[in-house]
């Protein structure tokens, strides 16, 4: 089948499954939005700020809830067909359920890529946009007094300006034993290109003899490039426990793995978004398969109770897990790939052993 052509039995399912989608999914987002609007609504002073905040947690709302709207919009789909007698009109026609599947799954793959898209952009970032408004603290960027090690040295931020991508008072310590063998001080350093210049730098390296110091050797730069791979968005997720949209995420995990340092938690927040709303197109496959294609002594009101808690219990399950892999209890490829690989697995083994099952 040409899928920019696509038959007529291929639009008419992928419209109603799009169309429950949507509306399932703009349905669960603003009543979240409006939930933690009312909770907090008291914490904001004026109406534009009222506004805001709406539209960032219903941007929350959307990245959260989407893998929920998708596969309850397959039960609502899938039902209302039945109790219609579109599906055993289909099956009438020949069509198996490999390709009345089809349809809704290029849907689902599209929802998906879409909001993989949308979390490489500012998109990730509405939560924390909506903490700064409870706080009043919308223009606030600024992050203060860092630590961190970087390669074989350690590095003390004063002050960074991650919207300026500016750094106000820079010193790297290198330290060898119980010995500070250099140090280098700048008053500012600006972030270019993959890593950031450091202006009107000072190196003072000390001098030791026996193990004791003795005295220090100045030096002058003009430039020096450091902190490489170090991004604003990254040094303020690191330290200030910020979110991180995908791309950054997976360059902050590789850059912890450089440094030989511990990566659990952006390595759960990278699969929170990556991996885990894929449950979501397994659980419709196997929900797809395994509802009733028919409507005679079908309990309706059984069969949507027993779906929609299937669908939160893996749901909750997920997340659940989730959490353990970032607090660094078990691996985040133990709690969160292995569990949705079985998942997977276990659609798969549906699809290709009932697949001529109608009942």
């Amino acid at each position: 089948m040409n899928l920019l052509n696509p038959s007529l039995h291929f639009r008419y399912l992928a419209k109603h499954y799009l169309k429950n989608l949507v509306s399932i999914l703009f349905g669960l987002s603003f009543a979240f939005a409006a939930i933690d609007y009312f909770q907090y609504s008291q914490r904001l002073h004026s109406f534009s700020h009222k506004i805001l905040y709406i539209f960032y947690m219903w941007q929350e709302a959307l990245g959260l809830l989407y893998p929920l709207a998708i596969v309850f919009a397959l039960i609502m789909t899938k039902l209302s067909f039945v109790k219609n007698n579109t599906m055993g009109a289909f099956h009438a026609f020949g069509y198996d359920k490999k390709r009345l599947f089809f349809p809704l799954w290029i849907v689902a793959i599209c929802v998906y890529g879409i909001f993989m898209l949308l979390h490489t952009t500012e998109f990730s970032y509405a939560k924390d946009k909506a903490n700064l408004l409870l706080k009043n603290e919308l223009g606030a960027y600024d992050v203060n007094d860092l630590f961190f090690k970087y390669n074989d040295t350690f590095v003390y931020i004063k002050k960074l300006d991650p919207v300026k991508k500016k750094i106000e008072d820079i010193t790297i310590f290198k330290v060898q034993g119980y010995q500070v063998r250099y140090t280098i001080h700048a008053p500012s350093a600006i972030f270019m290109g993959n890593e950031w210049n450091a202006q009107n730098a000072t190196i003072k390296t000390h001098i030791y003899t026996k193990g004791e110091l003795k005295r220090y050797r100045s030096e002058y730069k003009e430039t020096i490039r450091t902190l490489k791979g170090y991004k604003p968005k990254i040094i303020e997720s690191l330290y200030e426990g910020k979110t991180l949209n995908i791309i950054d995420a997976y360059s902050t995990w590789k850059l912890l793995e450089k440094q030989h340092l511990n990566s659990d938690k952006i390595r759960a927040a990278f699969y929170d978004k990556v991996i885990v709303p894929l449950f979501a197109i397994a659980l419709m496959l196997i929900l797809f398969f395994k509802l009733p294609f028919h409507a005679r002594m079908m309990n309706m009101g059984g069969v949507i109770a027993l779906s929609l808690g299937l669908t939160f219990i893996v749901w909750g399950i997920l997340f659940g897990l989730n959490q353990i892999g970032a607090n660094g209890v078990l691996s985040p490829e133990v709690t969160v790939i292995l569990p949705i690989a079985l998942l997977c697995f276990f659609a798969l083994y549906i699809y290709f052993k009932d697949e001529k099952q109608i009942a």
